[in-house]
């Protein structure tokens, strides 16, 4: 199989992610924070050193803003269903995920919140302009991605920044296709809050991810049990992280995360960025000017990370899939993508695109078998 969906979840792992994960169910599993035994306090001071390591990653000077979760959306319902309250207002986008569109969309139906969603270019960039001008006195929240999954385009977040401190409104970055692909510092940055996925371009396993949290920020807390600390309060501890990582933790997809990171900061995240951009280049040079083909967004590789969007004239795109996937052992998107707005923007809906997403260990060799595979389907 040549896998090709990396902006999914990305596959293979480094091995010493495997190694990891195996090596905490098998020698170190205990439950950390649950008990004064070696296995609990060896398992809380994994987790510790692991945040520390990936705050470290991202810029983030007190680890304690960092909050684990299962995945970007779960740090994005963290977000916004922790931030915002009756009768606010939220400023979005069209080429949002629906991790942010439905968590919106559910509030809004409710009458809790309102929501402007600002439309964004067929290159798949919201204009800064239009973010300013749909920023109103009761707007509380900003948010938008930071790269698009269905067009992989780099948004321009300082732009971002810079209006909402001026109009003095937070802003969310759902960073579900950048962190681990393109270097962040987040403070530097200037972000209030920022969510990620542990299993994609962190090569960490799935069912992982996190939430950073400026100081000064304060979310109420949605998820509430056990935390390992403070047992005799009836209600949930105030104090970061505990406030926000009720229960057991995932220790094994923690410890795997933290180890992709190390990968990254070994090879290099800037090196494994330009070889996936120049797998991304050849897809664009082999299918642009080609009448067989369409290759959707911004080919600006400066502006874009590993996700690319395509399609097959007069083909169905699940179909096209289909077959890569059965005759040519090739795994790669079909669909909206779950981000629907956007394919009615670039006139992809309902049917969608194919999406191609190389990772770190995608190969010349499988761009090329991918390519004449496209050839070979479209005639």
């Amino acid at each position: 199989m040549i896998y090709l969906d990396n902006a999914a979840t990305s596959f293979p792992k480094p091995e010493s992610v495997y190694r990891a994960v195996d090596n905490v169910l098998r020698k170190s599993g205990g439950n950390a924070g649950r008990g004064s035994h070696g296995l609990a306090s060896g398992a809380s001071q994994s987790i510790k050193e692991t945040r520390a390591r990936i705050a470290g990653f991202l810029g983030i000077k007190d680890p304690m803003r960092l909050l684990f979760a299962f995945n970007a959306t779960d740090a994005l319902n963290m977000a916004i269903k922790g931030y915002l309250a009756e009768g606010d207002h939220v400023v979005t986008s069209d080429i949002e995920h629906n991790s942010v569109l439905r968590p919106l969309s559910g509030l809004e139906e409710q009458g809790i919140i309102t929501v402007t969603r600002v439309s964004v270019s067929t290159e798949g960039f919201i204009d800064p302009l239009d973010l300013r001008k749909a920023i109103c006195s009761a707007t509380k929240l900003v948010v938008v991605t930071h790269a698009s999954n269905v067009l992989g385009t780099i948004q321009p977040v300082a732009d971002f920044v810079d209006i909402c401190a001026k109009k003095g409104v937070a802003l969310l970055l759902d960073a579900a296709q950048s962190v681990g692909e393109i270097p962040i510092d987040v403070e530097s940055l200037g972000v209030d809050m920022m969510a990620f996925p542990g299993h994609k371009a962190l090569l960490g396993p799935q069912g992982t991810g996190g939430l950073y949290v400026r100081d000064g920020i304060e979310l109420s807390n949605w998820r509430e049990g056990g935390t390992g600390t403070e047992s005799a309060m009836p209600t949930q501890p105030d104090n970061y992280p505990a406030k926000l990582e009720a229960g057991t933790q995932n220790l094994p997809g923690l410890i795997g995360m933290g180890e992709g990171v190390k990968y990254l900061e070994s090879r290099g995240i800037k090196e494994i960025h330009e070889h996936c951009m120049n797998l991304i280049q050849r897809v664009i040079d082999a299918l642009l000017s080609d009448s067989r083909f369409t290759v959707y967004g911004s080919t600006d590789l400066t502006r874009h990370v590993h996700a690319l969007s395509l399609s097959i004239n007069g083909m169905d795109p699940a179909e096209a899939g289909l077959v890569l996937d059965q005759t040519f052992g090739i795994a790669v998107r079909t669909g909206l993508h779950c981000a629907a707005p956007i394919h009615k923007i670039i006139g992809t809906y309902p049917s969608g695109t194919i999406r191609v997403s190389p990772g770190p260990f995608s190969t010349t060799d499988d761009i090329d078998a991918f390519i004449n595979a496209l050839y070979a389907i479209a005639g």
